[in-house]
C-alpha cells in the first residue's frame, strides 16, 4: 500500500468527522499496488443509509478535510450505502484494503 501511516490516520479521521464513527474506509486502485508509482487516491467509504443530498454534502466535507490535511492531490471517493451492489463497490471490496 502506498500510503504512509500518517496519511492513513488522516483519511480515517476525515471519514469519521464527515460520516460518523460507524464509517469504514477502503483504499483501492493503483495505490494498493506497491510496484506502481503516482496515481490518485481511490477511497470507498461504507456508511449507513443517507439521502443523496446528505451523502454528497458529507463527501464534499471529507474532500475538503483531506485537502487541508494531505495537501492538494487527486482523491476519488465512492460512497457505499447498505445494499449497494454497483460494480465499483464490488471491485473496491475485492481488490482494496481496509484502512
Amino acid at each position: 500500500m502506498r500510503l504512509s501511516p500518517e496519511q492513513i490516520a488522516q483519511i480515517r479521521q476525515s471519514a469519521t468527522e464527515s460520516f460518523g464513527p460507524e464509517a469504514r474506509v477502503w483504499l483501492f486502485g493503483s495505490r494498493v499496488d506497491d510496484s506502481k508509482r503516482g496515481g490518485d487516491i481511490d477511497l470507498l467509504v461504507q456508511t449507513r443509509a443517507l439521502s443523496a443530498d446528505a451523502a454528497l454534502q458529507r463527501k464534499i466535507r471529507m474532500l475538503g478535510l483531506l485537502e487541508a490535511r494531505l495537501g492538494e492531490r487527486k482523491i476519488d471517493i465512492v460512497i457505499e450505502q447498505p445494499g449497494d451492489m454497483r460494480p465499483i463497490v464490488c471491485v473496491a471490496h475485492e481488490t482494496g484494503l481496509a484502512l
